[in-house]
Parts: structure tokens; sequence; C-alpha cells
């Protein structure tokens, strides 16, 4: 059971802070009186009940959809009640068998499967976490509810003990199930209300009633969160989501809906998905609205050639057959898993499928996919994004949703706009679906004007470029595809390009740009070399600057007059030779030497300091024992940003820290915040991982192009200064004043 002197402390504290409503909430919560939770409460009461957010949302629901603060707190301690007295457990199990059997009669929340006993003739229920089964089921209860014999819901069950005596005949009785879910369909409400909110509101309703804070999202992070609720309300909509971990791509397939299922692990076998040639039984697409397969990505993983061929004629005809009659389904396939590298590495060296076994990495079915969901533009999940704000129980939306893959919106656009020509059917397929399920969930009644529908449209075309962008790649015989619309009344087509084709034009279409270069003012490898040996010539005051960094000097060179040197070896140049990239030029830049800074001195940068050494580093170290308060934090966020700017985005740069530990009340902290650091670096490209070493006390930078930098002060180089975010300080290190230190650079054995 829940620890009850846990659950009174948390009560008590939820009494002290009842979050404010916004102009929404309120606005919701008078528009759909009964259907609406305050979405913090989930979290609040779930405890270490090992629910689906559904089940939680339908309780609150009955209990506590008000407004009023201690009617609200009266709910969540009647759910909190519940879930204490009636959710089974697993290691309580007997406890509550023994309840059942001393009280005569017991009420459980738990998840009930139910089987067909042939040899009896009778259904039977087995309960998993009360861990009893053969509990027989009379026959109405399954007609109204056939999930139970597929993989089983979630039920209120009122449990009867009756012992016979007979040794053959269990004890148990089901007397009463009740799925936990919404059993009408409120579709005429919802659209009548739907039209006194603005488009911008409705997608915040829709944000905050999957759980997110519309504010920390922008509106394409918005659009992108509503792609992924497009298989619950889309009939056989095929979407494919890749990206880092973290980013919640499984969670609304096994929390929103009591219509979904997900699949741990992404391995299925062709009966439990499709049908059992032995029983006959269809399988899971027969009784869910989107099945997913979570964790689908892995090149070492194995997939039956059988299955992946079902499931290419199912996702293409919405049929499928294991040598007898077609059957005909409904279900969406989704299928979501992690990247091993970042974007440009996939573009420059394979594709954005690259990730998925073998046997999927095929055009065959990869075009049957309507949309590529890029999943490294979510961010990964942190505290701040989720709402205390209102939103619909999860379960009565997820019944408005079920009840409109009925209607179908996928021409509706065709009245303002022209998809291109050269469009395959497949490829207009894509865009129709993720359209008419856009349309479904912004503007359920279909009524839109042109530049309502327009950035629908443009996200559809988007999603299904992605798909056959790479599919292009991967076959060199597909033809590439012009996705383009036109405007009604407009001869000029309108051109729609992925996020990463505009961030990575040169990777994106690789071996048709083959004289791309990073700018127009990349010097050639022989002025390079020139101006390093002119600026050798300098004394061991001076330092000079190319793309931002600081030349070291050796300490025993003549001093000669810099500028006119640079210059005349510049001008000097003639031949036209194969322009060096600004990387190739900062590394170009690096000398061994030994530089002295005093106290006060400004004009002091990460950039100028590192980046020559640091350019083209696959593998860096950094040791510093002083990585512990958040302004050091912050300074090695600052370092990294540098490796960032001075490593190529289609490479593969990995940053190691060893440093010490703080003081032990603060260690919790100092540990989050390197988390966080390595999170968000890990979606940028940059691989960070540290230690804790209590022996180390120097400071060093090594990297695996050949450099050790030996640091006097590690990277606690600058002077304090207020860190209020106004102040230009905590944005342009040139700005702020350093402590007396000093740097040497030192040319080591390169690691191969």
């Amino acid at each position: 059971m829940i620890n009850e002197e846990h659950v009174a402390s948390n009560l008590s504290s939820d009494q002290g802070s009842v979050p404010p409503m916004s102009e929404l909430d309120r606005k919701v919560t008078a528009e759909f009186s009964g259907y609406t939770v305050r979405k913090d409460l989930v979290s609040k009461v779930k405890g270490n009940a090992l629910v689906p957010s559904y089940v939680l949302e339908y309780l609150l629901g009955k209990y506590a959809t008000t407004t009023d603060a201690s009617s609200v707190q009266a709910g969540v301690e009647r759910v909190r009640a519940i879930l204490a007295d009636n959710y089974v457990h697993r290691e309580e199990a007997n406890l509550i068998q023994s309840k059942i059997r001393e009280k005569g009669r017991y009420q459980v929340i738990d998840k009930v499967q139910v089987a067909l006993n042939e040899k009896l003739d009778q259904y039977e229920a087995s309960f998993e976490n009360l861990g009893i089964s053969r509990v027989i089921v009379d026959s109405q209860t399954v007609r109204n509810n056939p999930k139970l014999m597929v993989t089983g819901i979630w039920c209120m069950c009122t449990l009867v003990y009756a012992y016979s005596g007979d040794p053959k005949e269990v004890p148990w009785r089901l007397h009463r199930l009740m799925p936990v879910q919404m059993s009408h369909d409120d579709r005429e409400n919802y659209l009548a209300m739907r039209s006194r909110f603005t488009a911008e509101e409705w997608i915040d309703l829709l944000m905050q009633s999957v759980g997110f804070n519309p504010a920390q999202f922008s509106s394409r992070a918005k659009m992108l969160h509503l792609v992924r609720m497009i298989p619950f309300v889309e009939r056989n909509y095929n979407l494919i989501e890749l990206g880092p971990k973290g980013t919640g791509k499984s969670h609304i397939y096994s929390e929103f809906s009591p219509h979904g299922m997900l699949i741990s692990g992404g391995e299925v076998t062709a009966a439990k998905l499709f049908v059992n040639n032995t029983t006959g039984q269809i399988g899971l697409v027969g009784f869910w609205d989107t099945v997913a397969f979570d964790e689908f990505a892995g090149k070492t993983k194995k997939a039956d050639r059988a299955l992946v061929d079902i499931m290419k004629n199912y996702m293409a005809n919405k049929s499928f057959s294991r040598g007898r009659n077609t059957m005909q389904a409904e279900a969406s396939m989704v299928f979501v898993g992690n990247t091993s590298h970042n974007v440009p590495y996939m573009l420059k060296n394979t594709d954005l499928f690259e990730e998925l076994p073998a046997q999927y990495h095929d055009p065959a079915f990869l075009d049957r996919i309507h949309y590529y969901l890029p999943g490294w533009e979510f961010e990964q999940i942190r505290s701040e994004m989720f709402t205390s704000g209102y939103g619909f129980v999860v379960d009565y939306l997820a019944e408005i949703l079920h009840n409109l893959r009925n209607v179908d919106y996928g021409s509706a656009f065709e009245r303002y706009f022209t998809l291109s020509p050269s469009l395959s059917t497949r490829d207009k397929d894509g865009v129709r679906k993720t359209f008419s399920g856009l349309m479904k969930l912004i503007y359920p009644s279909g009524e839109a004007t042109m530049d309502e529908m327009e950035p629908l449209l443009r996200c559809a075309v988007e999603g299904r470029k992605r798909v056959k962008d790479q599919l292009c790649r991967i076959d060199s015989t597909m033809a590439e595809v012009d996705f383009s619309y036109t405007r009604a009344g407009v001869a000029e087509p309108i051109v729609v390009h992925t996020l990463e084709e505009n961030d990575y034009p040169e990777l994106y279409w690789r071996g048709r740009l083959e004289d791309y270069a990073d700018d127009g003012n990349a010097l050639k490898p022989e002025q390079s070399s020139v101006i390093s040996a002119a600026l050798e010539k300098t004394s061991d005051t001076t330092v000079s600057e190319i793309d931002g960094s600081i030349t070291p000097i050796p300490v025993q060179s003549q001093t000669i007059s810099r500028p006119e040197s640079v210059a005349s070896a510049v001008q000097s140049m003639t031949v036209l030779q194969p322009k060096l990239s600004r990387i190739e030029r900062a590394a170009a830049a690096a000398r061994e030497g030994r530089l002295e800074f005093s106290e006060d001195q400004l004009g002091v940068t990460y950039n100028k300091l590192f980046c020559a050494f640091v350019a083209g580093a696959h593998h860096i170290t950094l040791k510093d024992p002083y990585i512990r308060k958040p302004y050091q934090i912050r300074n090695l966020t600052e370092f990294l940003e540098t490796v960032l700017n001075y490593t190529d985005r289609g490479e593969e740069a990995q940053v190691h820290l060893v440093t010490g530990y703080t003081d032990e009340q603060h260690i919790d902290n100092q540990i989050e915040d390197l988390n966080r650091v390595q999170s968000v670096f890990d979606q940028l490209g940059i691989t960070f991982t540290y230690e804790f070493s209590d022996t180390g006390h120097d400071r060093s930078i090594v990297t695996d192009t050949g450099w050790i930098i030996t640091l006097g002060r590690g990277l606690d180089i600058f002077q304090p200064y207020d860190s209020d975010w106004l102040n230009p300080l905590t944005r342009q290190q040139r700005l702020r004043r350093v402590k007396e230190f000093s740097v040497i650079y030192q040319r080591i054995q390169p690691k191969s």
C-alpha cells in the first residue's frame, strides 16, 4: 500500500501551493466543466502505483474536476485513498487475497486479461498484479470489452470469495468489471466548444492536455508534438520518430490513451501482431487504434523476414494475410527509437534511417512511412516543461480522437492549394493523411481558412519529404521529387525544405554541392603556412589572432614588425590553392609556447586561448579539480561551446572531464548540473562524460590532435562579475577581467 505518512506529508505541502489559474485555465474549465483536470495532480497522486496516467486521470476526472481548491484537495484525497485501498501492488498480492477472503468481496484496480478455456468452454480471467487466474468471466463482459482477450485492460473489479470445497474450482468470482475509460461519444459538444477558442488557445490546450507547459515550446515544437498524436486520430497512419534519448518519444503511446499499445523492445511475432493461424484470433492491429514499437532502432536487432513482408503489405494496403483469408485492420503503426549519432554525422556518413535493423532499412518498407518525425528537434524532458494548468482528462480526449478516426479531411486543402505533380501516389497519401490528422486535432470541424491551413500543409509536406530524401540516398534508382505546392491563383510554386536541409546544405545534398565552401574568405594552405612562419618570428610578449585564436610564441624568437610581415605575406600570394575550412585554418595557427596574463586584463576568451588546439579534435580530456560550483559549471559549458564551434558537426567530438567532488551538502546539485550539461551538449553532437577523482590536482587539456595545454588556474580565469542575464559580461568573455594566470602549449604524439 502507499505509505500513509508519506501521503500525508505530500498532502500538506500540496495545500500550501495551489498554482494560479491562467486565462486559458479559466476558459477551459468553464467551457468543458467535468472533463478537465489539473495536470500536476497526476504526479501528486501516483505515488508508487504503476498505473498509466489515463487510469489516474479517470479517477481524478470523477472526484477532482472542480476548480475550487478545497474541493480539489478533497478529490485528491479520495483518489489517493482509492489507490491506497484498491490498487494492487505485486508484493502485496497475498494480503489483498486475504482481504477478499475475510471480507467476502473486495474492489481492486488491476490489469485484467481473459482467455478462452476450450476444454471447459468458458472464459477465464487472470489478474496481473493480484496473481490469480482462472476467474470465470461471463460471455457478455467479453463481448462488451473485446480487448480483454488481447493484451488486457485496466479495470476496477469487484471480486467475491466463494469456496465450494471442490479443489478443482477456484474460489474467486468476478462480480463486476468496469474498464477505466469513457463510455460515450461527446463529439457534438466538443466541436461546439472548439469554436469558442482561437487556434493558438486550442493548441495550447492540447499541449496542456498531454501534460506540457505550452509557454516552454515554440510554435514549431508544438506542431511536432501534435504530430505524435496523429496516430490516435487517423486510421492506418505510419509514423517513425528517431532521435536522442530522454525526449519522451514513447511516453504518449503508453500513457495517453487506452486505445494505444506500446510494445517494449520493438520485437513482436506475426501471430501476436496480425493473426494466430492456429486459433484464427486476430492480433493487436485488430484491437488497438495505435500500435507503437518502442526501442525499434538497433542495427544488431533481428526481425523475421515474413513479419516484415506482412507489415509492408499492411502498411500499404491496410490488409494482411497469413495463408488464409485476407483481413482488414485500422491500427496506425508507430516506430520510435534512439539514434547513436547527431544529424550532421548521419548526413555526412550514412542516412537518417541508419539506426534501423537491416530488415527494416529497406526502401520498400520505408517508402510506406507517411511521416518522419525529427526526434532530434525535441528537447530532453525537464521538470519546467510540465504544466500545472488544466487540460482535458486524457481519456475524454482519447475517446474524442478515437471517434474522429471516422472523419477524413485529407483533401480539404485542395480548395486552396495544389501539390506538385511530381509527387508520387505514396508521397501524396503521406501528405494528405498528416494534413487530415492535424486538421482533426486543431480544426476538428474541418473548417479553416487558407492561412490557417497552410502551416499544417507545410508540416505535412516536410515530414514526407524527409522520408523521400533519405530514400533517394539509400536507393539510387529512386527519382528525386519536387516537394512544393502552389496557392490558388498564384503560379509561383512554394518549395518546402526540411530544417536539417537548411542547417546543413553541404551535407544534406552531398555530391551535388561539390563546390560548396564554408565562406568566401578561406585562406589557402600556402598563405596559412607563410602567415604562421611570419608569426613565429614575433616576440614572446605578442599574441596574434587568426579566427579569434591566440598564437603562443617561443621565448627565444626575435622580434620583427608583425603587421607588415603578415600583410606582405598575404599580398604575395598569387597562386590559387584549394580553400581551407574555418576549422583547418584555426588548427593551422596552433604553435607551442607559453602565455602569461596579468591581473584585470581584458579581451581574453576561451576561443582565443583554445580554439587552435581543439580545432578538429575528436577526443578531448579536461582535467580540472574545481568544476563544482555553479559559476565553474558555467565555465565548463563555455569551454564546450568553444569545442562545439571548432569541431566538425559531421564528426563527433568526445569531451571527458576529470574533476573533484564538491562538499557533501551540494554534491547532488553538482551531479545534477553535470548531467544537465551532458544532455544539452549530447543533442548538439558533443558527447560529454565525467568522472570524479580525489587525488587529481593538475589542470590540463589533452587532445587527440597532439596537444597538451597546461592550465595554471584551470578554467577559472575570470574575476567575479554580476551574473544577471542583462549584464553583457554573462555572454561576452572579452568584456570580463581576468585573474593572473599562465598557459603552456606543448606538442605531443597524437593518439592514433
